[in-house]
């Protein structure tokens, strides 16, 4: 008589790492983002039949799994005899699941191990390799962590392509540096509309050099906090408020904020009084801008458009460009970045870059202001973009002095840009990265 294969929802767990084994593979080998696949109302069938709390394990064991992929390959590695098949995807990705477990959080072993096993039975693919699965996690919890640590630290937490290009735009030491910050959990960052040292104390944070706060590691949901329902802040990380200070903008000047959504910049802006015109190609996200900016008590006109094919009635004193790029930046955040991202799409991303960029010259008045931002750490899509359209005849560069960004003085560059990298502010937690430069149409 045959045997049945084991029902997931039999075993409490087991759904969970077959959903979490089912998503690493969506994001390493479909290039799937993972917050689409994690999203509550949207996301993969198998995350959004789990329980609230397994979802919310489910993601742990993903953002962990993919934050330290690198070494937890190498680890697997260490416990096999030779190198596993390369069709073998299936067995690869639920190895990293419980190898997740084990080295990284606080499943016990013997669960992780049983789990990781009895998932590898109620997959045909894997049946066959369920004693190998056993032996592989067994032998990691039994290793010692001298050895452990060995391995881990010799091993990059990065794809090739993307370590290679952090080698190449900011050396050996630099690129290290920040490979190690990926491996960290970011922080939440807010920006007040004023008051931030009260509201340091009310929220528990800490103040910032630049003026955002930073909320404490352990916090409510971000919606149950303080000042939240009130309007009185936003989450935004503090790298990403340079782009807005770099405008000048001031009570009554005429802005547009294109690729605006989610809106943190957008009221960066509207708090100095100017009156703000948000772009965005996306409805949603419009949408998303709407409620946030809503909520904290903003009015902007807003427009959905393609910037390509967009024309405003006039033009505007100042134009913030946060342009769509790869997001290399926010891999602490993102951990699935790297792994979902290639050469190609950052080329493509610096081309669209370039040609936004070329479209802006149109949409500010001579003398406006025109600021390039997005958060890649690849420089093909933010030096060489900024120094690609300085050369245009109708514009010229605005350095950025160090004066002008309190507590981020360290980012101006030789060239009067600005550039922060995930290791900056190491002892506060790190940021995320950005750059930003600054033209003036002639």
């Amino acid at each position: 008589m045959l045997s049945e294969r084991p029902d997931p929802s039999a075993k409490p767990g087991l759904a969970v790492r077959l959903a979490a084994s089912r998503l690493l593979a969506a994001v390493v080998d479909k290039a799937t983002p993972l917050d689409a696949l994690t999203d509550d109302e949207n996301g993969n069938p198998a995350y959004l039949a789990l329980e609230a709390r397994d979802r919310a394990l489910c993601r742990a064991i993903l953002l962990t799994a993919l934050r330290y992929r690198g070494s937890l390959a190498a680890l697997i590695a260490a416990k096999l005899d030779r190198p596993l098949p390369p069709n073998a995807r299936a067995l690869d990705h639920l190895l990293h699941v419980g190898a997740t477990q084990i080295v990284h959080l606080s499943v016990p072993d013997s669960a992780a191990v049983d789990l990781a096993v009895t998932a590898a039975h109620a997959d045909p693919r894997l049946s066959r390799f369920a004693s190998l699965v056993n032996a592989v996690l067994r032998g990691l919890a039994r290793m010692p962590a001298e050895r452990r640590d060995r391995i881990a630290s010799a091993a990059t937490d990065a794809p090739d392509w993307f370590a290679e290009a952090l080698r190449r735009d900011y050396g050996m030491d630099k690129a290290i540096a920040i490979l190690a910050a990926h491996r960290a959990e970011a922080s939440v960052d807010i920006t007040l509309k004023g008051d931030e040292a009260d509201w340091a104390g009310r929220l528990g944070a800490r103040l910032l050099p630049n003026g955002s706060l930073r909320l404490p590691a352990e916090t409510s949901p971000i919606p149950t906090l303080p000042g939240f329902e009130e309007g009185r802040w936003w989450v935004q990380d503090a790298a990403a408020t340079i782009p807005a200070r770099l405008l000048g903008a001031s009570s009554g000047m005429r802005v547009a904020d294109l690729c605006a959504a989610p809106g943190g910049k957008t009221a960066q802006i509207a708090l100095t009084g100017a009156n703000v015109t948000a772009v965005d190609l996306s409805a949603s996200r419009l949408r998303r801008l709407d409620a946030n900016l809503n909520r904290l008590g903003f009015s902007v006109q807003a427009a959905q458009s393609d910037l390509r094919k967009w024309q405003p009635d006039e033009p505007f004193d100042a134009v913030l460009l946060d342009a769509p790029c790869s997001s290399t930046g926010t891999a602490r955040r993102h951990p699935d970045i790297p792994w979902t991202k290639s050469d190609a799409v950052v080329e493509r991303m610096a081309a669209l870059q370039g040609e936004l960029l070329e479209r802006c010259v149109e949409f500010v008045r001579p003398g406006g202001i025109i600021v390039f931002s997005n958060c890649s750490l690849d420089h093909r899509e933010g030096e060489a973009v900024a120094s690609a359209f300085a050369g245009r005849g109708e514009i010229e560069p605005v350095p950025v002095t160090a004066e002008e960004l309190p507590g981020f003085e360290f980012a101006v560059t030789s060239d009067g840009w600005v550039r922060t990298t995930p290791d900056d502010w190491a002892s506060l937690g790190g940021v995320d990265g950005f750059f930003a430069a600054r033209f003036r149409r002639i």
